[in-house]
């Protein structure tokens, strides 16, 4: 699950103007594991952009790499 959230980071900081503020943290449950992606309040509209775009693809991304190595994952962007 290390590569998914250096996955998560990766692009997260790549969209955002502070990616020393960028924070990812894995919550393990039995069966998924919860990325949580915490941001400056600034960065926060990029990161999900309009209409919920950028977090959806983000998301999918996150999904095809979790699905691969047969994991499941899921998003969470934290405020």
């Amino acid at each position: 699950m290390e590569k998914l959230k250096e996955l998560v980071s990766f692009i997260a900081k790549s969209l955002v103007d502070s990616p020393e503020k960028v924070e990812v943290r894995e919550v393990t449950g039995e069966q998924t594991s919860v990325l949580e992606l915490k941001v400056s309040p600034e960065d926060l509209g990029k990161i999900i952009g309009k209409q919920g775009r950028t977090a959806k693809a983000i998301r999918i991304i996150l999904s095809a790499a979790a699905a691969k190595i047969r994991k499941r994952a899921v998003l969470e962007i934290l405020e």
